[in-house]
């Protein structure tokens, strides 16, 4: 009866301390959704990108995915990003999505222009990237290493 409660009290103890690591891990690990300004944008293709991904400048965080949508007239992907209220973003910045590398996720890369007018809650970026898969860049390569369409007809 003894070493039932001993690896009672050890289980307790195992569950205890992975609890605390979950809870380190996901404070330190900034996954929860930036609060701020929504801005929006419309790309032709996301490439997987997922809702709770970063949206970046130079590499930093600065905003959150919050959703993603299909526009059922233009067909195009609707992508809504919340932004951190310190960082404005001039209304000739440009959005693209990336990917951080090639078994990583996607985020949206923003390049903020040089434009004296800033975008405003709501607001939209107008400067669009389509993002390119890997299939696509390969696809490309091997194209153009074959010498083309003119090779392909023959």
């Amino acid at each position: 009866m003894g070493r039932n409660a001993v690896e009672t009290v050890l289980g307790a103890v195992v569950l205890t301390v992975a609890g605390i690591f979950a809870f380190f891990a996901y404070s330190a690990a900034e996954v929860k959704a930036v609060a701020g300004y929504t801005v929006n944008a419309a790309f032709y293709k996301i490439g997987g990108l997922s809702k709770g991904a970063d949206v970046r400048i130079n590499g930093i965080k600065v905003g959150t995915v919050l959703d993603h949508r299909l526009d059922p007239k233009t067909y195009d992907a609707r992508v809504a990003m919340s932004i951190t209220p310190e960082v404005k973003l001039p209304t000739d910045t440009v959005a693209s999505i990336a990917s951080e590398g090639i078994l990583g996720g996607k985020y949206v890369r923003l390049d903020p222009g040089a434009a004296a007018t800033y975008i405003a809650d709501g607001g939209k970026l107008t400067k669009v990237k389509d993002f390119r898969s890997l299939e696509d860049q390969v696809g490309e390569i091997i194209f153009l290493a074959t010498g083309g369409a003119g090779k392909a007809a023959r």
